[in-house]
């Protein structure tokens, strides 16, 4: 694999170049042989490593690999206990290389510890992986710049811990509507292919006049029976051309953004968590000692809503131009007023951490409290919905009978 590199010589001058070497480790230490105190490296842009037994085992090259939030949480863990109880971070790696089950996890943290043997930071070394965001990774650099490596850690626990709870409860806020709206179409489907059909054949022996209504939900029912197959066709195209869109067109996925902030209850609990997720970030990073600029950068990548993100790197626009944080969220309806306020005393007192953890507080409560309402009030809403369709089906078919009973009734 080509790696290209900067360093510094022995006299102080920078040095650029590329060099082959079957991984970044080893490229490092050729550097090193060479006099060259490397700043930074990275793998040289077309250049494709190797494939290794290893890789072949695990499936494909490991610095590409995602590591599930839950994993990522007992690594922090971990490796944060240990540095607070007073082994050394060359000791914890060591340790969690040795009782690590997953060869995936196991051969990332063999690599890193190797690239830090080879004279890279923990941050340096973690940046190689997409298995470790940003946001967590730019902690771990504060805490290498402060000495406070262990604080590092925790800080990212407490993070990863805070948003596998938040996304956990957005999901199942989600997950009941969704089994409500499934089962009213399984509902429709079992009437209109299953039941209907048999009283189709009845009425029809008997030689009734259908009413429209009948006929309207027979036709349906008829559809479905001789056409399911386009049913399906035309569901999987627009889910096809739904997904593609949203990953290919930026002006597509804003527009749903913003639609889906506008929906009732839904878009309350998508700004709130978002909020929450903004300034539960702000708060560890500044606290962490990251500068502001950087922080809200990191905490504006951080939030899934790209609606709610473009107004964040709106505010930080401004605030790069010298506005205050407070003025610049004021521009834009998405901030509450009471976190404008918040923020100004924050940035007033020097304690804007503490306003953006009280804050994240507050956020998180208010989707917790939302996410109840949508559960409570959709409970309800989609009774009525399964009543109305039942109630269609029913009075379709009962009131073919009152022709039944003309057709008796002349007969006799």
């Amino acid at each position: 694999m080509k790696y290209k590199y900067t360093a510094m010589n022995a006299r102080n001058q920078k040095k650029e170049g590329a060099l082959e070497a079957e991984t970044q480790s080893q490229a490092i230490a050729i550097l090193r042989e060479k006099g060259l105190i490397v700043q930074d490296i990275s793998e040289a842009a077309g250049s494709k490593e190797a494939t290794s037994i290893m890789q072949m085992e695990i499936g494909g090259d490991i610095h590409t690999k995602k590591i599930k939030k839950k994993r990522l949480l007992q690594l922090f863990n971990q490796i944060g206990m240990m540095m607070k109880a007073g082994i050394n971070l060359s000791l914890s790696m060591q340790i969690m290389i040795d009782s690590e089950k997953e060869l995936t996890m196991k051969k990332i943290l063999r690599e890193i510890n190797e690239g830090l043997y080879n004279g890279l930071t923990l941050s340096q070394a973690m940046r190689n992986f997409e298995a470790f965001p940003s946001i967590y990774i730019s902690i771990v650099e504060a805490g290498e710049a402060n000495g406070r490596l262990d604080m590092a850690f925790e800080q990212s626990a407490v993070i990863c811990k805070k948003d596998i709870a938040l996304s956990g409860k957005i999901k199942s806020a989600m997950m009941y509507p969704v089994f409500l709206i499934v089962l009213v179409i399984a509902l429709i489907v079992i009437l209109t292919v299953f039941v209907l059909p048999q009283f189709k054949e009845t009425y029809g022996s008997m030689g009734a006049e259908l009413p429209g209504l009948t006929l309207g939900v027979m036709a349906f029912s008829d559809f479905l029976i001789n056409y399911w197959w386009l049913v399906l066709i035309l569901t999987a195209g627009i889910i096809f051309a739904f997904i593609t869109l949203k990953r290919t067109s930026a002006e597509f996925s804003m527009m749903l953004a913003k639609l889906i902030m506008k929906i009732p209850l839904v878009g309350p609990i998508i700004r709130q968590s978002s909020l929450a997720r903004f300034c539960r970030l702000m708060s560890t990073l500044t606290d962490s000692g990251i500068p502001i600029h950087k922080a809200m950068a990191l905490s504006r990548d951080a939030v899934p809503n790209l609606f709610v993100r473009a107004r964040i790197a709106d505010v930080l626009s401004d605030v790069q131009i010298g506005i205050t944080i407070h003025e610049a969220m004021a521009k834009h309806p998405v901030f509450d007023p009471i976190l404008v306020s918040m923020v100004r005393v924050g940035e007033e007192s020097g304690m804007l951490g503490d306003s953006f953890y009280k804050m994240a507080e507050m956020f998180e409560s208010q989707t917790d409290e939302s996410t109840e309402r949508l559960t409570e009030a959709m409970t309800p809403v989609m009774t009525v919905v399964i009543g109305v369709v039942v109630g269609i089906v029913v009075v379709a078919m009962i009131l073919p009978m009152f022709g039944v009973y003309s057709v008796i009734d002349a007969n006799t």
